[in-house]
């Protein structure tokens, strides 16, 4: 392959391992690879190291280190706040949610739905992709045990108003013997926003390796203290006997020093703004009948969702990739399904405009001539689609 004309523009989906990340692991499969449930040196020092990585988490977001436990992704971590809170109780409860949330997300609410263990209420987004404070009033109920609504949405880079969400829950708890918990999924939102659990007034929080230049298969869920789920895994008793298992070690290690590296050497926020705002410019100064579908003001720094009209998304997809230009049409997880993305039919697009749309997710490492390369190159496309097709 080319790299002069490689241009990666799918940081929403995965993220390249960086380098130094992976030189921190690499000691864990080969020198250093005793079981941390071991009570010699090798064992110990495993466990030491994942110990390590559990306060660089916690560290990040500004909480307690037994506040944190790891999984094997987010979408794990999603389904362990749910059903876990689920199976503690004895009545059926009531969630809340939003209609674009991720599938981690929206899939086990289905499943609990259907088995009559838990009602769901769906809150709609605005024509910005937002969820508005109002509809939290109207839809809370006596069961209503728990909120998840995402940080920030993955299709579409909108950012909800989490703080204000959390206002408004404290408030309600405030007169209530049952509290309601807050859950959000942070996946997106960790390279770019305020993390800080305290401050944003979360219970439990989501998050993930491979979207944070770290490892795949790792995850971790936060879980305020006082908070009462059940297990996820039994067996072995890791994780304070709530995931039992070998730990993934080299995974763990990966996703602390990740995590540390975006604490410490946050990443260049307004230059990837920078160089979005001038794909999102350029993209609707040079193809006609082309629109920014979420909010621009609140909205991810690295994300630009466009709709092509006349252009199928999955055609501009696989022209640009032989191109060596390597973009989406929405989330990765749903990326083989032929449905119209729950996202974009929540915000109000058609099925053809949801059929005719593209992410591009920029990061740490795009350049400006990776923006102009596709600048140069998509409008051809776009209009040799359009011709195919008829327009």
């Amino acid at each position: 392959m080319n790299k002069k004309r490689f241009v990666y523009l799918d940081n929403a989906a995965t993220t390249p391992v960086d380098s130094a990340v992976f030189k921190k692991m690499q000691p864990y499969f080969f020198e250093q690879y005793g079981n941390p449930s071991t009570i010699y040196s090798l064992g110990e020092k495993a466990n030491q190291a994942v110990e390590k990585a559990r306060g660089q988490i916690a560290d990040f977001l500004k909480c307690s280190s037994n506040e944190i436990y790891f999984t094997s992704s987010a979408s794990e971590s999603d389904n362990w706040i749910i059903n876990g809170l689920v199976s503690n109780e004895k009545k059926k409860i009531h969630i809340i949610t939003s209609t674009i949330e991720h599938k981690a997300i929206l899939e086990p609410c289905r499943n609990l739905k259907e088995k009559g263990l838990a009602e769901i209420t769906y809150l709609p987004i605005n024509e910005s992709g937002l969820v508005e404070i109002s509809s939290f009033k109207k839809a809370i109920k006596k069961n209503t045990k728990l909120i998840s609504i995402m940080y920030a949405n993955s299709e579409i880079g909108t950012i909800q108003p989490i703080e204000e969400i959390s206002a408004l829950i404290r408030k309600i708890n405030s007169k209530r013997n049952e509290k309601i918990i807050f859950h959000t999924d942070a996946v997106q939102a960790v390279n770019y926003l305020n993390c800080d659990v305290q401050k944003l007034g979360v219970d439990s929080l989501s998050l993930s390796g491979h979207k944070i230049y770290g490892p795949k298969g790792i995850g971790a869920l936060y879980i305020r203290n006082g908070i009462s789920i059940s297990p996820l895994i039994r067996g072995g008793g890791q994780e304070k006997n709530m995931r039992s298992g070998t730990e993934n070690v080299p995974g763990i290690v990966g996703l602390g020093e990740a995590i540390k590296k975006v604490q410490d050497c946050k990443i260049k926020i307004d230059s990837i703004k920078k160089l979005r705002n001038k794909l999102i410019t350029g993209i609707l100064r040079d193809i006609p009948d082309s629109q920014l579908n979420g909010s621009l003001k609140r909205r991810l720094p690295n994300n630009a969702h466009i709709s092509f009209s006349g252009a199928e998304g999955e055609s501009i997809v696989m022209e640009l990739s032989q191109r060596n230009i390597f973009v989406s049409t929405g989330s990765a997880c749903a990326s083989n399904s032929l449905s119209p993305s729950h996202v974009l039919t929540a915000l109000g697009l058609s099925h053809e405009q949801s059929h005719c749309s593209v992410r591009f997710t920029l990061g740490k490492y795009t350049t400006n001539n990776d923006i102009n390369f596709v600048l140069k190159i998509l409008p051809g496309i776009i209009k040799r689609l359009r011709k195919i097709s008829g327009r």
